[in-house]
């Protein structure tokens, strides 16, 4: 058996909307990344200008592997996340290359975008959403237990990532578990569960 590709595909929700990485993305997206701790455990960045980033996503625009989607909140480009070891073969892939702008760091378009992510592949029948980070970065790993992924263990000396070790910490979240995840997603993004100023009144419970 073989499953649908995974390809540029636009998701849209209440908070945040993914479409394809352009590379006239660059000057939106570098403005909003000049915080250096954005760019801590990812293997690139920061970037010195806009050009030079443009060349970058120039590149990423074209890949088919990983497939490069842009955050878009408010109308405005706010981060990147992609879908990467699309694996049609045994219906497996990982999301990773995740950013946010600091503006949008833990709102829920943030969540809102793991979920439509999950959603769209788990929609095209795949059985395994993989999610690996540096097993350093807590607040990744924070955010994969948050979503509904499980701890699988860590890959040791894994990688050599800007002049340091980096252990990979592996996650996953499987086809038979999302239905229970996707309704808790859908009950915490739900209008009623946020007050006037937009707080929650409950938390994300995937377990």
């Amino acid at each position: 058996m073989t499953w649908p590709a995974v390809g540029p595909v636009t998701l849209t929700g209440r908070h945040v909307t993914l479409r394809p990485l352009r590379a006239d993305d660059a000057d939106a997206l570098y403005e909003c990344s000049r915080d250096d701790s954005v760019w801590a455990y990812l293997s690139y960045g920061p970037w010195a200008s806009s050009e030079e980033y443009r060349a970058w996503l120039a590149g990423a625009e074209q890949s088919a592997d990983p497939v490069f989607l842009t955050v878009v909140v408010d109308g405005e480009p706010r981060g990147v996340v992609s879908y990467l070891r699309i694996e049609p073969d045994h219906g497996v892939v990982e999301i990773g290359h995740i950013w946010y702008a600091p503006s949008i760091q833990r709102t829920p378009a943030t969540t809102e975008a793991a979920y439509l992510l999950a959603r769209h592949v788990f929609g095209l029948g795949y059985r395994r959403l993989e999610w690996r980070c540096n097993a350093l970065n807590a607040r990744s790993r924070a955010a994969a237990e948050r979503f509904g992924f499980s701890y699988e263990g860590t890959f040791r000396q894994h990688m050599w990532v800007k002049g340091r070790n980096r252990d990979t910490a592996w996650y996953a979240l499987l086809d038979g578990e999302w239905p229970a995840v996707a309704a808790a997603f859908e009950t915490w993004l739900d209008p009623a569960n946020f007050d006037a100023q937009g707080r929650q009144r409950s938390r994300l419970v995937t377990r």
